[in-house]
């Protein structure tokens, strides 16, 4: 195994913690298992004795809690500074997925979020353009492909509900042109 940095490995435990509290979450069984498969992935290429090191250096940074259970067991419980760390890595590597086959359908996001959570709407429009959402007007995105978990998570991450929406359209007048951006011709 090659040597990963402390980093690294914060990084894994911490989206592992995340991936529990996912699970609580996830509404569906597809995604239920979707979630223990990309979980187990990252636990198996971690090290035991790293692992302790880090879950120390996590406690340490107050990232996660524990919590000593009567029967001896310890559960480690991720702290609100590392629910927050976690969705920023989760913010950084996430993008909308092509499928094999395009349905025909648009999906639009459009929000109008007032002035004094302003960077949080600075924030969503930059987040919709680095997931592969294409602007059509300064509060409207569009994008091809099925994308509700991840604009669901940006809501949830920027505590803008009440100020977005989302719809599935089935044309849009300047569809050729978006056909063209987004390499569907």
């Amino acid at each position: 195994m090659a040597a990963e940095g402390k980093g690294e490995i914060q990084k894994k435990v911490l989206l592992c913690l995340w991936g529990g509290l996912a699970l609580g979450l996830s509404g569906t069984p597809k995604r239920y298992f979707r979630i223990l498969k990309s979980i187990g992935k990252e636990w198996e290429a971690i090290e035991r004795e790293s692992l302790y090191r880090t879950i120390r250096s996590l406690y340490q940074s107050r990232l996660i809690t524990c919590k000593e259970n009567k029967d001896g067991t310890t559960t480690l419980i991720l702290s609100q500074a590392g629910k927050e760390k976690v969705m920023t890595y989760e913010l950084d590597s996430m993008k909308i997925k092509k499928p094999d086959h395009w349905d025909s359908k648009w999906r639009l996001v459009f929000f109008d979020i007032p002035e004094y959570i302003k960077g949080a709407r600075d924030a969503l429009r930059t987040r919709l353009k680095q997931i592969g959402m294409k602007e059509l007007q300064k509060s409207v995105f569009v994008h091809p492909f099925p994308c509700d978990d991840e604009i669901n998570f940006l809501i949830e991450h920027y505590q803008i509900r009440p100020h977005v929406r989302t719809a599935v359209v089935e044309s849009i007048d300047n569809e050729l042109h978006l056909k063209v951006k987004f390499r569907l011709l």
